[in-house]
């Protein structure tokens, strides 16, 4: 001890001399020099893009920007290769410090006594340096790499360096690192290589150059036997699977890397910056139910592009947490570039055709302007010069609003965006998810609700499985909202965690979502699946389809408490087709999509966010005073602010009940009060085409004074103030107007008149067709009571 106290009190004093300053600074300089020697990061060489499912299985990779295939440093290495790459090149790697002296030794006597280059003597960490330098390889170098070794060793573990080899080594060809080498030469991951296929990758970095087709086989084959026999004389395996693994062959022509997701892969190019740090990525796909709907869409697509439909997508979410667990951009040809595969459908702008309708029926319902079967006008409809027809062309007169949902017609959803304002339901939109409405709520008016916007299947699926997730969470919250549910999806396999914020209102209320989902279950569905109530094993499902105009796209979207379920089939370019509709195109896929997905079983109804209350049984409205027999039903507790029943009215009939009398006509005595249904003329002209049990309106009685004769005629076309354009017909004559009206009685006679002249008298069926020339006109009818009714329209001259 007092030696050492000696020895320290010299030192000292030595460093306060000249010499020993110096000394100082010369041993600072040096540790500067050796902390720094060593660049950060070590390789800057660009790394292939890598997707991987949520297993870690490889689901597809992009070569790197320097043409090389080169995967990002893996977070392991297979214990085999460990084994295999110390025996082979440096065997006592666990214990030098970043330079073997034995091994150089043995080097440059090797050297010396053939006279050339034998043996270079580097460790595994001199040879990370010298990948890392790529500097030419002389005396001078090798003695850099020394130092920098002894540097790496300071700074990394062990395993580190050994990670830092296995993926910067090279192995032949354009092949750099142990995960691309292992699925180029052999096509699985390195951790499910055999003995014999991991000794061949690790002889390989010694001399690269081996591996090619009908060259130096015979050279690689007795290197890999020469490790396998090294690995049983150290006893890392027996000579019996040394032997064996010495008839396995050698790897032959490279193989193609899996391209499980090629769309997800050129997304995650675009993205990776603002997604992660690294070019390789841990998704939430499952690489199995990938295959399974890539191999969905490839058969639908044989028989879709027949008629010249070239492009499908799919995509499926997981509900609770918006990962999607399948992403099929689009059918993947890369070998006719004419039917532009490559495009990724699931981010593309499309029109989205009716699959919005369900949205603004549950806006509706939250903000009690409709009940969930209230009924809706179904006629002929213009406004502003807008004429939204159906798909069959057909007029129900009126339907519930929960059967015009599941019918997908167009006019009722005009009407009820109409009632809604197109002005609230813009912004309600982009609350939800969909956020690609760029232009003003101007722009795009009542036509929004037919697809006359444009949306993505990423934002539409993320605001379903929103809707769904936010039901789900109904009894977690205690029937409140957490405003996070409201998310976009994501492909990532790791999602943040957050906190819940809770509020006691959202911008769609539990009990609205129930009700659209039931409306959403009531959709008839294609083929045999329309008989899947009887099926015990059949899954509940809520879903849309959506056809956008010119036939150009066909969508379906479905969910259940578990999942969803996105589809799009039509062209990339925009090239509409006959037969391209939901219903024929995506529902199929929809289906057998879902056939793959475990049952999730239905959604709870809120109770809680409910009331029950009487409902008109025919109207769907509130019951009022004069509807019989009202049904008592639950409701969105929203629902009480509706409107009571328009539709039931009293009246006063003679005793036989087939004239309507007033008291001006018929004594107290002879009057019998009743309950009538009364939808307006136009309403009711369609309404009892497809219901034979409505009943109309009695006649009055002779000399009785009609009551509300104005409501006795309804004009179905043109509207007032309509502007019209008369088309050329095949002659070069303008054709005709065909004039529309709907009476309360059926035996009726109309007089009809254009500009104060009589043009006409039209009895039962009330069509006219007249020629008119350009101009501002009025038509005026009469009928035979004398009620009256008088529009404006002008006719275009072009």
């Amino acid at each position: 001890m007092a030696w050492i106290k000696k020895q320290v009190a010299r030192f000292g004093a030595f460093c306060r001399t000249g010499k020993g300053r110096i000394f100082l600074a010369c041993i600072v300089a040096f540790l500067l020099v050796f902390y720094f020697s060593l660049p950060r990061p070590l390789f800057t060489a660009p790394t292939s893009f890598v997707v991987e499912d949520e297993r870690g299985e490889l689901l597809g990779a992009a070569i790197a920007a320097d043409g090389q295939w080169r995967f990002p440093i893996a977070d392991s290495i297979p214990d085999k290769f460990i084994k295999c790459i110390v025996a082979f090149e440096d065997k006592r790697f666990w214990y030098h410090p970043g330079v073997d002296p034995a091994a150089m030794a043995r080097a440059v006597m090797q050297n010396l006594a053939g006279d050339r280059i034998v043996s270079g003597g580097s460790t595994l960490s001199m040879q990370v340096i010298r990948m890392s330098r790529n500097k030419p390889r002389t005396i001078g170098q090798k003695l850099i790499e020394a130092f920098l070794a002894i540097r790496l060793e300071a700074g990394y573990s062990k395993m580190a360096i050994l990670k830092l080899y296995s993926a910067n080594a090279p192995f032949g060809s354009n092949v750099v690192g142990l995960d691309a080498a292992a699925w180029r030469y052999f096509g699985r991951p390195p951790a499910q290589l055999s003995w014999a296929e991991t000794a061949t990758l690790a002889v390989l970095p010694n001399a690269p150059s081996l591996v090619h087709p009908g060259r130096n086989r015979a050279l690689l084959l007795a290197k890999r036997n020469s490790l396998l026999d090294r690995l049983a004389a150290n006893q890392t395996i027996s000579t019996a699977t040394a032997d064996l693994a010495k008839l396995e062959p050698l790897p032959e022509k490279p193989h193609p890397l899996p391209r499980l997701a090629p769309h997800l892969l050129e997304r995650f190019k675009a993205e990776y910056r603002d997604a992660v740090p690294d070019t390789r990525i841990r998704t939430s796909l499952n690489a199995g139910l990938q295959q399974q709907v890539a191999r969905i869409i490839d058969r639908h697509h044989r028989h879709l592009s027949a008629n010249g439909i070239h492009n499908a997508a799919a995509l499926v979410l997981e509900v609770e947490t918006g990962r999607a667990m399948a992403y099929v951009g689009n059918v993947h040809h890369p070998q006719h570039p004419e039917a532009e595969s490559q495009v990724d459908m699931i981010t593309a702008l499309r029109s989205p055709g009716s699959t919005l309708k369900p949205l603004l029926y549950a806006a509706m319902l939250t903000d009690g302007l409709i009940l969930p079967h209230t009924l809706i006008p179904d006629v002929p409809t213009q406004i502003g010069g807008y004429t939204p027809q159906n798909y069959d062309l057909g007029y129900d007169g009126a339907i519930p609003a929960s059967r015009a949902l599941s019918r997908s017609l167009n006019i009722p959803a005009v009407k009820m965006l109409q009632q809604y304002k197109y002005q609230r339901f813009y912004p309600f939109l982009k609350k939800v998810g969909i956020r690609s409405l760029d232009r003003p709520a101007d722009f795009y008016g009542l036509s929004m609700i037919l697809g006359g916007c444009e949306t993505t299947m990423w934002q539409l699926a993320g605001t379903y499985a929103s809707m769904a997730r936010t039901l789900n969470h109904y009894a977690r919250y205690n029937a409140n909202y957490d405003a996070g549910d409201y998310h976009a999806p994501t492909y990532m396999d790791r999602i943040s965690e957050r906190k819940a914020t809770i509020e006691r209102s959202a911008v769609i209320d539990h009990a609205s979502l129930y009700f659209t989902f039931q409306a959403m279950n009531e959709v008839m569905r294609p083929g045999e699946e329309g008989l899947w109530e009887q099926f015990a094993s059949s899954k509940k499902i809520a879903w849309k389809t959506g056809t956008s105009f010119g036939f150009r796209d066909g969508w379906a979207v479905g969910l259940t408490p578990g999942y969803v379920v996105c589809v799009w089939v039509g062209n990339a370019d925009g090239e509409g087709r006959p037969g391209l509709t939901g219903i024929e195109t995506a529902a199929p896929i929809l289906f057998d999509i879902f056939d793959l997905l475990p049952s999730t079983g239905w959604f709870t109804p809120p109770v809680d966010r409910m009331v029950q209350t009487p409902v008109c049984r025919q109207s769907g409205h509130l019951a009022g005073v004069d509807c019989p027999d009202p049904d008592t039903v639950y409701l969105p507790v929203m629902g009480l602010k509706s409107t009571v029943c328009p539709y039931h009215q009293a009246i006063h009939t003679n005793v036989a009940g087939n004239l309507r009398v007033t008291a001006d006509c018929t004594p107290a005595a002879g009057m019998v009060r009743r309950q009538w249904f009364v939808l307006p003329p136009a309403m009711a002209y369609y309404y009892k085409m497809r219901h034979s049990n409505y009943r109309e309106l009695p006649p009055f009685a002779p000399g009785c004074i009609p009551e509300d004769q104005n409501q006795v005629m309804e004009m179905i076309y043109p509207k007032n103030n309509a502007k019209i354009y008369i088309p050329l017909e095949i002659d070069g004559q303008r054709g005709q107007v065909i004039f529309n009206v709907a009476h309360r009685r059926q035996d009726s006679r109309i007089y009809w008149h254009l500009d104060e002249t009589f043009v006409g008298e039209t009895e039962n069926f009330h069509q006219l067709a007249l020629t008119i020339p350009a101009g501002v006109h009025t038509i005026t009818l009469v009928d035979a009571n004398g009620a009256r009714i008088s529009q404006r329209f002008e006719i275009l001259a072009k």
